[in-house]
């Protein structure tokens, strides 16, 4: 069985780098047949393939800093010092599992440079906003941006949130990419855990969420050693700009506020100015840059964040620090919830039960004036039972005497 990193690099390199199936079958160490399945498939499997272990599994931490001091040294100096550390296995095994890994390392190296080729990589980083803007009710939150920039062009765009977390990250990575009208060949990202799943830099492995995203998309993601900001300087540089350029002197009355300013400041003021490395207007050379981007699919994936839980006795449900109203009569059940940047709606055995606008006042109890009547009215109904104070039709018997008569 295979998983949805396979069935995401698969994708990519097929249809991204228009990989032959059987490149793609040698490369992955997998069946061109294997191939033809994962490519058939519109979405990602939703199960992982089992390890089978391997003499090599335990150091593969050695090999990942060999890997990072020079990421073209040879397998055979590799094995040299594998095996004075106690490595018993031959050297195909090794080779192998250098060819999947090593072109990663040299990635990592390569996007370094101060020029770039049109298309080739964009940078992503999550900004923290220094202001608090109102989220109703009295109550203000600080905002955060995903900040995306292509470094030949220097074009950049931004979406926001309030939280920082997989299910903010997914929609603003394709707001992103919505913005800039297609997607770059690579994408060079932080250790963050809105991406990562467990492990980290080399080793970091992604949430499956977001590796089905990327294999949607086609982006291939070039993940970072933690408190590395020189490797991504280009977005650092953007957010600085960012905020010695766009925040100053401005007033924002919400997130929607805060997100149409910025959009317009930098269709009007960031990107027709123009940028002394690029030599030229940020807009004439990401007009060139765009043409090198990979279309986005026809249908964009769906990036809405999706769990399940149970009922509370007082008919609420707890999504994100806020609670959510449902109807009365459904204590104790076990609901699925899916969540927007705009939305949250709940589900019960598919059917739809609950719709409300995602809020992000801290505590907040978010009522629908239906579930408040229709529990006003089951307490209304119960509170009559238990006092007796129900009015009970007696039933008149002497139709029953009647009926004896007749017989």
């Amino acid at each position: 069985m295979y998983s949805v990193h396979d069935w995401a690099e698969v994708q990519r390199l097929h249809e991204r780098e228009g990989w032959s199936k059987t490149a793609i079958a040698r490369k992955l160490s997998m069946s061109r047949n294997t191939v033809d399945r994962l490519l058939r498939l519109r979405e990602p499997p939703r199960y992982e393939r089992r390890s089978k272990g391997s003499l090599l599994d335990p150091f593969k931490a050695d090999i990942a800093e060999m890997l990072g001091d020079d990421a073209e040294v040879p397998a055979t100096v590799i094995l040299d010092h594998l095996q004075a550390r106690g490595y018993e296995g031959r050297i195909t095994i090794l080779k192998d599992y250098l060819q999947q890994e090593r072109p990663s390392y040299l990635a990592r190296r390569s996007f370094q440079r101060t020029s770039y080729v049109p298309g080739e990589i964009g940078q992503f980083d999550w900004w923290d906003l220094p202001i608090a803007i109102p989220v109703g009710k009295n109550c203000f939150r600080k905002p955060h941006g995903l900040v995306a920039t292509l470094p030949h062009s220097a074009a950049h765009e931004t979406v926001f949130t309030f939280t920082k977390t997989m299910g903010d990250f997914l929609p603003a990575l394709v707001g992103t990419l919505e913005r800039f009208g297609g997607v770059p060949e690579a994408g060079v990202f932080d250790n963050d855990s809105s991406i990562i799943a467990k492990g980290s830099g080399r080793n970091a492995v992604l949430h499956d969420e977001v590796a089905a995203l990327f294999g949607h998309v086609r982006l291939k993601p070039i993940i970072l050693e933690k408190d590395r900001p020189e490797s991504k300087g280009q977005v650092e540089r953007t957010v600085g700009f960012l905020e010695t350029s766009f925040l100053p002197l401005r007033i924002f009355t919400s997130i929607e506020d805060l997100q149409d300013q910025h959009d317009t400041w930098a269709r009007d003021k960031a990107h027709p100015r123009h940028h002394r490395r690029v030599g030229a207007r940020v807009t004439d050379a990401y007009n060139v840059e765009r043409g090198y981007l990979h279309p986005l699919p026809d249908v964009l994936p769906d990036t809405d964040f999706r769990f399940e839980t149970k009922a509370t006795k007082d008919l609420f449900i707890r999504v994100l620090g806020a609670d959510y109203s449902i109807p009365p009569g459904l204590s104790g059940r076990r609901l699925s919830v899916r969540t927007s940047l705009a939305e949250v709606v709940v589900y019960l055995e598919g059917s739809e039960i609950a719709r409300h606008r995602r809020s992000f006042v801290p505590a907040d109890v978010v009522l629908d004036p239906a579930h408040a009547r229709a529990l006003r009215l089951a307490r209304e109904a119960k509170d009559q039972l238990c006092s007796g104070d129900v009015e009970i039709e007696v039933p008149d018997l002497s139709r029953y005497d009647a009926l004896g008569a007749l017989t």
